[in-house]
């Protein structure tokens, strides 16, 4: 599994040939500058905000063999609570409340089960998970989580993330203070960005909590 990050919540998760992208960022976002293009099979929208709902930049054609016919590609679409099963992968959608800019808006926290590797996404979390939705989250391999803003602060974002005992942390949509304070409380303020992250089922059983930095 190969993870790039574009700022924001904007990710692509490629797994052989499955493309997801998660929370891609609109072109009518102030952020529209990082919005990478790029074809996908899945999108994964956790709230409907220009900051995380640009469906049209991740509709273009996928890489395809000579042998293909070249054409738009048109992604499997989930934005919202469900469960949901594409192209093999699992999909859970839990419904969470949350605010942005005073505005209060449904956020879906998405578990995604990828070839036995379980991920978690919180989305635009703001507030600290119900005692339900927490049993349904379990203890996830990979987890997202937004840090500072309008969502955790960093200290509760690494609290709560920590509290899930996943094997790898990542952490999103945070601004350069909130991501030092963030890495503070892990006791990993000299981490560096990585372009990339390239796992597998098997790395995963030799990591607790490990919290890794994408570079945007």
């Amino acid at each position: 599994m190969i993870i790039n990050y574009f700022g924001k919540q904007y990710f692509k998760i490629s797994q052989g040939e499955v493309v997801i992208a998660y929370n891609p960022i609109s072109k009518d976002s102030k952020h529209k500058d990082k919005a990478s293009r790029f074809g996908a099979n899945i999108v994964l929208i956790s709230v409907n905000h220009k900051d995380y709902n640009g469906i049209d930049t991740v509709t273009y054609p996928l890489r395809r063999s000579s042998s293909e016919a070249s054409g738009e590609t048109k992604p499997f679409v989930i934005s919202g609570p469900g469960e949901y099963e594409v192209n093999g992968i699992s999909i859970i959608g839990i419904g969470s409340d949350t605010e942005i800019n005073k505005k209060n808006y449904i956020n879906t926290i998405y578990l995604v089960n990828i070839d036995d590797i379980k991920i978690c996404f919180l989305g635009a979390l703001s507030k600290e998970l119900s005692i339900e939705n927490r049993g349904m989250i379990g203890n996830p391999d990979i987890i997202f989580v937004p840090v500072g803003g309008n969502f955790l602060s960093p200290q509760d974002a690494y609290k709560l993330a920590a509290s899930l005992e996943s094997s790898i942390i990542i952490p999103m949509d945070y601004e350069e203070s909130g991501l030092k304070t963030f890495l503070k409380e892990g006791g990993g303020n000299k981490i560096e960005p990585i372009d990339k992250l390239t796992i597998r089922k098997k790395d995963l059983e030799e990591k607790k909590g490990e919290i890794v930095v994408l570079k945007s």
